[in-house]
This record gives structure tokens, sequence and C-alpha cells, in this order.
């Protein structure tokens, strides 16, 4: 069997596609994801290896569930620390009353993201607030409060933009522990029951990119010092999801690494293609099919011809008076034993035709049938007539 040229490009397409995505380099992803998995620069993988260290415990758990879930299926005992370092920190109500319980109980809560949501703000005495795009500063230094932690000239990660920043609305309770060279807090401490929230809005910090940068990479460990050393829990239900990787699907897999991801809508729209051009060339002939002939009228034809040819002008001519008037009584429901007055206004109105028109066409007709022989220009007449009143419906 002869193989289908396109299916071959197709395959080709797809090889070549695929070699060239796995030399070539890769480059440099920037993306935020703050997965404790990657190794990227703003990944949080050097963070989750050394925090067992900065914590002083024997592991980190890591978290894939959400808050709610976490806090009210695990059997927790004693106190202990929850981290979260993520773009967003999104809860809904059930997540932070859950939450809160868990900080009045004596237990730490470390939240380290630029969108913080009001609610948790209004309950602990805050607010997270973004300045003016115009306002923006990659020079701007953060600096810890702590004069025993402080860093003279404060430190630079310049990858923010520096219009994040937290407003403190509540009088007690609430510790300023860092801020920026404009005197803003970007880091504060807000007792809560018997424990405490440590609320932190410049997530970048504690990325790969900084954590191992000798410049900044003490940062981490001073502003997590403010956690006491309890067993220590790491969320990344926020980042990656609930299902750990050997429980995701394959194709969840695949759409995430560009490479597959590219692979797999490449070989659908080929796929695609194929079926709507290769398929359409190569389907069988379909055979034109004269429409029927209707032989009834070339019948007729004949007939009339035969009857003219002869000479029978009489004969034909009555016929087609016969027929024309069983006509009028089939589609207009007229009595055409008497041709006179009546007749005519009622075929000039079912017909839709003047009355003068309607009355010499049935004076013809009614001349005819009186008539002893009908002639061959009678016949012609006649027809001229009956002809005349059809193309006119």
């Amino acid at each position: 069997m002869k193989p289908n040229k396109y299916l071959l490009i197709l395959l080709a397409t797809i090889g070549a596609y695929v070699v060239f995505e796995y030399y070539r380099p890769k480059p440099l992803d920037w993306t935020p994801t703050y997965r404790n998995d990657t190794k990227i620069p703003f990944g949080t993988q050097a963070l989750y290896e050394l925090l067992p260290a900065v914590m002083q415990q024997p592991a980190v758990k890591s978290v894939r569930l959400p808050v709610y879930n976490f806090l009210t299926t695990e059997k927790l005992t004693g106190r202990s620390n929850y981290v979260f370092v993520s773009q967003n920190f999104k809860v809904d109500g059930n997540d932070l009353k859950q939450l809160l319980n868990y900080v009045r109980r004596g237990n730490n809560v470390f939240i380290s993201a630029y969108d913080l949501p009001d609610t948790l703000g209004r309950v602990l005495g805050f607010k997270a607030e973004v300045k003016d795009p115009t306002k923006a500063d990659t020079t701007l230094r953060q600096n810890l409060v702590n004069r025993q932690l402080r860093k003279p000239g404060g430190y630079n990660f310049f990858h923010d933009d520096g219009r994040n920043f937290l407003t403190v609305t509540k009088q007690t309770g609430v510790t300023v522990l860092g801020r920026n060279a404009r005197n803003e807090p970007v880091f504060i401490r807000i007792r809560y029951g018997s424990g405490q929230f440590l609320v932190h809005n410049l997530p970048l910090a504690f990325t790969n990119y900084y954590v191992l940068d000798p410049k900044t990479s003490d940062y981490v460990s001073k502003a997590l010092a403010y956690l006491p050393a309890l067993p220590t829990y790491w969320d990344e239900y926020l980042k990656q999801g609930r299902f750990d990787e050997d429980q995701q699907s394959i194709f969840r897999y695949v759409w995430s690494q560009p490479a597959l991801n590219w692979a797999y809508y490449i070989v659908v729209f080929g796929l695609v293609f194929y079926a709507l051009f290769a398929g359409k060339r190569t389907q069988r002939v379909i055979p034109v099919v004269e429409a029927p002939r209707n032989t009834s009228v070339d019948f007729v034809k004949t007939v009339g011809r035969l009857y003219f040819q002869q000479g029978d002008h009489d004969n034909l001519a009555r016929k087609r008076i016969r027929y024309f008037l069983a006509d009028l009584r089939e589609r207009y429901g007229l009595n055409t034993n008497n041709l006179d007055n009546e007749f005519t206004d009622s075929l000039a109105h079912k017909r839709g035709i003047p009355r003068d028109d309607a009355r010499e066409l049935v004076l013809l007709l009614r001349n005819a049938q009186k008539s002893i022989s009908l002639s061959e220009y009678d016949l012609l007449t006649l027809n001229a007539a009956i002809e005349k009143f059809n193309q006119t419906a």
C-alpha cells in the first residue's frame, strides 16, 4: 500500500520540531512560581531545602491541601508554624476562620504575598496597598527595624518594582518589623490570641535568586527568625494545587511542559487539517444523477402533434376545450355546465383577471361548443386564448 504523502509530511514536521525543541538551549524562565520543586530564579526550592536548618527541625512538611482541609483533618499535636510564600494569598471564609482559630490557640502563621485579602486585613488591622505605576522604583531598599538584624545600606530586591507596602490600621497589637526606604511598613507582626501572624508583602525576597545571592541571602533567615523553633508546615496548595506529581494525569504533565504542550497542539491541529484536506482529496467521485424527466408532458406533446398533423382540428379543439374546463372545475371549483354571465363573473373573480378578458374567453368557448365544425384557424385562436389565460395566472 502506497503511504500517504500528507501523513508523512505531518510526521516529519512533528519529529523535526521535537528534535529542535530538545536540543535548542532553554531560555531562563523568570516566571514567579514560588514552587518548592523548581530551580528557576523565582522558585523557592533553595529556601524549602534550607528551612529545616533555619527552623531547627528534622524536616518541614509540604502541604497540598486547602487551609480548611488541612487544619480540620490533620491531627496537629502541640504548637507549630504554618508558612505561606506565594504571589497571591487566596483564601475563602472557611479557610480564614480555621486559620484564625489555629493562631488563636498559640500557633504561628507566616505569610509573604503581594496580594493579601481585605477580609484578613480587617480582622488583623492592616491593609495591603499598591502605589501608582508612576511610583515604581526598582532601586528601593528594604531593611529590618530591629537594630541587631538591620543591614547597613539595606537590601535591594531589584526585580520588585517597590510599589507594594502595608498600612497599619490598628493601634495595638501590631509591630512593624520591616520598612522600605520610604519608611512604609513591608513586614509586620500581629498578636492574635496566644499566637501571632507575620505578614510580609515582598515574596520575591524568598525566591532562589535572592536566597542564593550573597548580597541578600541573610534576609530570609533574619525574617524567619521571628518564628519560634517549632514543627513547620509549608503550603504548596496555593501554587501547585492539590495533587502531587505521582497523582497527576499524563495530560497535566504534558500541559506543564512548554515543549510537550506545543507538540500536543501541533499533533491535534495536524490531524484536523489532514482530515479536512487529505480526506477530501482522496474521496470517491460522486456520479452526477440527472433529475427524472416528466414523460407525461412529452406524451401529451406527441399526441397533440399527431392530431394536428392528421388535420383532425375539430376533434383536437374539442378535447382542448374539454380538458381546459376540467382544469377549471378542479382548480377553482367552478360549474362549467352553463357558460353564462354567472360563470364569467366567478371566473374573473377567482382568477383575478378583468371581467372583459374573462367574457371574451367564455364567449370564444361557448361559440366553439356550438359550432358544427372547427377549422385550423379556430383551433389556433382557441389555443392562443387558453395559453394567454394560463400565463396571466
